[in-house]
């Protein structure tokens, strides 16, 4: 018999917020975390903007002979994990720390690694390259730093799918958990791609907002003028527990992780599959992992990334899946408001779930203004909205075709 999982912490760096509490204000209050960005001379650069996280300061989650051989990334998702323990109130120990794993994506790893360390390289030759180049560039360091950090010693592993990395972190976590392997799982998502060479690489795809005069209108999802996705950065990392586990120990429960569905479009590098298949079948996949029907669902966190592409053919497969009670669902994309942070997106968006169905409050989709034709649902514009939320989906469409979706469900009891 599968074991019940649920969620018993949460811990996010955004820049909408570090820490829940701040972060999940700025979401209900729809404000954007789009500005100019700083991290760079963006002078050469046809795209200026994104959501970069201000004002943090990696000293107050590791010590400083740590942060010369982390990356940013690391540096991340160290800061998230870290919150969500404490948020959990479970403690690690010599006891228990083989029950307990870390599963973190990331979908490009340490790139700014990457960029500074090739400078030196072709600067000062092979010599002058950091010991620590290549542990801080791989996309696993996340997940083996958390554990390092936190004495984790569980299975441990990183799915990189792209944008989808995260929610198959959770996924991959939640199935870890139901058959018995750990008790505890740390997972999520962290990404620091703000950097030259990230954003002179997917301008050249056309994948970013050029909307350089309206940072914090750029990221419109849905609406009819959207033009690219707004690159965000940060880390969001749950805290998944075994549901007997966490009542023994008296946890508090923000929800139950229920469903889980994963498929591939087998179509396109960049391109989600035209009519939506592949993003349809993992919804509905999640939805028989849950045991429900679509009729149970209240709300949808999209991918809705505020390309051209993706939020047509996604609320197409929603339709596909949901019929006639699509026109019901309240859909959102929070990415409106926290850019597409890549890797870590399904992390964030997975506590905004949660913290929907906590609260009652859907967050909106902020800067839509101009309805599309062939975006026709209820995409909760611009004002978050109270609702009863029972189930709620989270879809994540990653390049190569990589689709995940994970069901949450309201604990009655």
């Amino acid at each position: 018999m599968k074991k019940r999982v649920v969620i018993t912490g949460l811990g996010i760096v955004a820049a909408g917020g570090i820490g829940m509490k701040r972060f999940w204000q700025s979401m209900i209050e729809g404000v954007s975390g789009v500005d100019y960005v700083t991290a760079f001379d963006t002078t050469d650069y046809d795209v200026k903007i994104g959501a970069e996280v201000k004002n943090f300061d990696p000293a107050q989650f590791l010590e400083k002979k740590e942060l010369k051989r982390t990356d940013r990334v690391v540096q991340f998702a160290v800061a998230a994990a870290k919150m969500a323990l404490e948020d959990s109130g479970l403690a690690i120990d010599n006891q228990n720390a083989g029950d307990i794993g870390v599963i973190i994506g990331s979908g490009i790893g340490g790139i700014k690694t990457f960029e500074e360390q090739t400078r030196i390289y072709l600067e000062k030759g092979p010599g002058r390259v950091s010991p620590f180049f290549i542990p801080m560039i791989i996309p696993d360091m996340p997940s083996g730093y958390v554990s390092i950090v936190t004495g984790a010693k569980g299975p441990n592993h990183s799915a990189v799918t792209a944008c989808a990395s995260a929610a198959h972190s959770i996924g991959d976590s939640f199935r870890i958990i139901q058959h018995g392997h750990a008790k505890v799982m740390i997972t999520g998502g962290a990404e620091a791609a703000i950097t030259g060479l990230a954003y002179a690489g997917f301008t050249s795809a056309g994948a970013l907002s050029t909307r350089n005069d309206d940072p914090a209108g750029a990221s419109r999802p849905f609406d009819l003028t959207r033009d690219g996705f707004v690159m965000g950065e940060g880390a969001g990392i749950i805290i998944l527990e075994e549901w007997e586990h966490a009542v023994k120990r008296g946890a508090k429960i923000y929800a139950e992780l229920v469903g889980f569905g994963e498929t591939g479009d087998a179509y396109h590098m960049t391109a989600p599959e035209p009519e939506g298949n592949g993003a349809a079948q993992a919804m509905a996949l999640a939805l028989a992992d849950a045991g429900i029907i679509p009729e149970q669902v209240s709300y949808i966190n999209a991918h809705g990334t505020s390309t051209p592409p993706n939020d047509r053919i996604e609320s197409k497969a929603i339709k596909r899946i949901f019929g006639d009670h699509a026109a019901k669902l309240a859909v959102s994309s929070t990415k409106s408001m926290t850019g597409h942070l890549l890797g870590a997106a399904a992390g964030i968006e997975a506590i905004i779930s949660c913290l929907a169905i906590r609260d009652g409050l859907i967050p909106p989709t902020i800067n839509y203004r101009t309805p599309d034709p062939e975006c026709d649902l209820d995409y909760v514009p611009n004002q978050a909205r109270k609702a009863d939320l029972e189930y709620v989906l989270s879809n994540s469409l990653g390049f190569g075709g990589h689709n995940a979706c994970l069901a949450f469900k309201k604990v009655n009891d």
